[in-house]
């Protein structure tokens, strides 16, 4: 364990590739609307995960360096400012030229997290002891990174469903260390998931995508994915789902995301 940390260490602090970051800025607007030391935290969290993971395309598909660095920075987002072993549950990523058939559907531990029951954009496996893999297609990965308010992307989701596994189970309740807010968690989000899932089956307009009232597990992942890209809306409309999110994640999106989309916008 000490090694591992002295390497993911030495790994954080390393130069960040100005070919990376280009890639960052060119498909991602989200890079350049975090506060500069998120961006720095990210960079050092991208090495890492670069490091240690495994990906491989499919169906013909070479993965490029472009591939590996824009899905690597969506993954770690979610780990800014938290203590975190990257994804501990799985070891590959798996990359589509499009729309792949899946195996199965199942929301709870060792079966698939998916996105629909026939052609789909993401996968998340949760199979302990054998190290993932999250599936994804490169098409959709380009589209959710290329617009960072629609409240819809696939890497978050399904690295969401990651850190729900980390628990033991996938069910919207990732691990949280103290019992008193794993027991507050559980309690914001049955009452969240409840209300989302009477909202989406009334046909009535959502801030989380109408996915989520399919399951608990579905609801976290599309909830993270809101907290991220429309993370105003969902601090008006969900307020205390907002704050039960941003204290799991560390991260209170709406205020630093907000005020630099007020620069960008005035050029700043």
């Amino acid at each position: 364990m000490l090694f591992k940390a002295r390497r993911r260490r030495k790994l954080r602090i390393r130069e960040f590739p100005e070919a990376w970051r280009g890639i960052l800025r060119r498909r991602w607007p989200m890079f350049e609307l975090l506060p500069a030391r998120d961006r720095a935290e990210l960079e050092g969290h991208i090495q890492v995960f670069l490091a240690e993971k495994y990906f491989e395309g499919c169906n013909g598909l070479t993965v490029t360096e472009e591939m590996r660095v824009l899905i690597a920075a969506q993954a770690c987002l979610l780990l800014l400012h938290r203590d975190t072993d990257y994804f501990p549950l799985m070891r590959s990523v798996l990359v589509y030229p499009g729309p792949f058939v899946g195996e199965g559907k199942s929301t709870g531990p060792g079966g698939v997290i998916t996105e629909s029951e026939g052609w789909r954009r993401g996968e998340s496996w949760h199979t302990p002891g054998a190290g993932g893999p999250v599936i994804l297609s490169w098409p959709d990965v380009l589209a959710g990174a290329a617009n960072p308010g629609d409240g819809r992307n696939v890497v978050i989701h399904e690295f969401a469903h990651q850190l729900d596994g980390e628990s033991g189970w996938v069910d919207g309740a990732p691990r949280i260390e103290d019992a008193r807010d794993a027991a507050a968690w559980k309690r914001v989000m049955s009452e969240e998931f409840n209300s989302h899932a009477r909202a989406a089956w009334s046909g009535l307009p959502t801030v989380i995508d109408p996915y989520g009232a399919t399951s608990p597990a579905e609801f976290f992942a599309t909830a993270t994915e809101a907290f991220f890209e429309r993370a105003a809306e969902l601090r008006l409309s969900h307020p205390a789902l907002y704050d039960a999110m941003t204290g799991y994640f560390h991260q209170d999106p709406a205020a630093g995301l907000g005020l630099n989309r007020c620069r960008l916008a005035a050029g700043a």
